[in-house]
């Protein structure tokens, strides 16, 4: 009896060890498999040329499947413009002219690329969300807009975000004595961006009275819309104060390199305009405030002339964020230097879009169609 338990036992051991070995095996072959599998590069054939056909008929063929009144909503700006832009971009950076791989097949288009980078602007879309339609990766897509806001700048920044030349200041004075501020040069203050993907490291520099990472954009814009002046990277704990001293706006003025700005008040003589602005702002020659509590009509008069005419920079920032949704919405990228492109980009473009949009409006529509588009851009 002892014998024979004793070798079913033995047996019984054996047995469990050799079911142990199997399951070590089978999890050493899972873990190998699985590794293996991690490594692997996942290749999609997603038909790059049958998404450029289908980009090109939808919207630059010519008899598109839709009209232009789409391309300028999905688009935020005209065909003609938007095909400047393609070209100009495409010249600088070759980055976006389409290519064979070794393999000898066409890569992805310019206008593929470009489309991305404008719709990841313009709607605020995530990298991978227009895969399905424009048939581009999620790694694509971020490096298509990183170098097309770069393009932006490099290319059109020095025409469209500058500083008011001689006949552009003339312009903004006579605009301002129209409206009852002889020396006026526009409207000035401050809007935060909302930074999603602030590092933890620096949300406490970068939060502030929104209670969330914010990044500080300071800008100048007359009543047509345009942005004269744009400063923006300042961590959202500052506030309007605190970026008018860290900002160049008034450097030119201070080593006198600014536009000459001539005007009269009241038989006085002046040389140097000033901005409007709200009541966080400094007594500073170059800045005129609304009055907190005006008592009697001309100060309630003034004060009620005063806020109505600052509002400007108030609309331009709303027409901003309207066009591109991308600085209405948080920021989801890690670099502040990337943020800051695109927002620099993003104003270009607006720029050029008022641009457009004014020039049309002044030699070509009447004053109803003048209305209309008004209406239809929020201008």
């Amino acid at each position: 009896m002892s014998s024979s338990s004793s070798s079913s036992d033995d047996e019984m051991m054996k047995t469990f060890f050799l079911m142990g070995v199997a399951v070590v095996e089978e999890e050493e072959q899972e873990k190998c498999s699985t590794s293996v599998q991690h490594k692997r590069r996942i290749v999609l054939h997603r038909n790059r040329l049958e998404g450029h056909n289908r980009l090109f008929q939808d919207y630059f063929a010519d008899a598109p499947t839709y009209p232009l009144y789409y391309f300028r909503q999905r688009f935020r700006m005209m065909r003609s413009l938007f095909l400047r832009i393609h070209d100009a971009v495409v010249e600088h950076d070759k980055y976006f002219v389409q290519k064979r791989n070794v393999a000898g097949q066409l890569g992805l288009s310019s206008l593929q690329k470009i489309t991305a980078a404008m719709r990841m602007l313009a709607y605020g879309a995530s990298a991978d969300s227009i895969d399905d339609y424009v048939r581009i990766g999620k790694s694509t897509s971020l490096e298509s807009v990183k170098r097309f806001v770069r393009s932006i700048i490099n290319i059109f920044g020095e025409e469209y975000l500058r500083a008011p030349t001689n006949e552009d200041v003339a312009r903004l004075l006579e605009e301002g004595s129209q409206r009852g501020f002889p020396g006026m040069l526009g409207s000035i203050d401050c809007m935060h961006w909302t930074w999603k993907n602030c590092p933890t490291a620096w949300q406490g520099m970068y939060t502030g009275y929104f209670h969330e990472p914010t990044i500080i954009l300071e800008a100048v814009a007359s009543k047509d819309l345009w942005i004269w002046h744009a400063f923006f990277g300042l961590p959202g704990s500052h506030n309007d104060l605190n970026v008018l001293h860290r900002s160049p706006i008034f450097t030119q003025l201070a080593e006198g390199r600014a536009s000459p700005c001539n005007y009269t008040v009241n038989g006085h003589k002046y040389n140097m305009g000033y901005y409007l602005a709200d009541e966080i702002y400094p007594e500073w020659s170059t800045l005129v405030k609304t009055i907190p509590a005006p008592r009697g009509n001309k100060h309630k008069y003034f004060a009620q002339q005063q806020e109505s005419a600052r509002k400007d920079v108030e609309r331009a920032f709303g027409v901003l964020q309207a066009r591109f949704a991308i600085v209405r919405g948080p920021g989801r990228f890690w670099q502040p230097c990337v943020l800051k492109d695109i927002m620099t980009a993003c104003i270009i473009m607006h720029n050029m879009i008022v641009f457009k949009l004014l020039y049309y409006a002044n030699f070509i529509f009447n004053k109803e169609e003048l209305m209309r588009m008004r209406c239809e851009y929020n201008i």
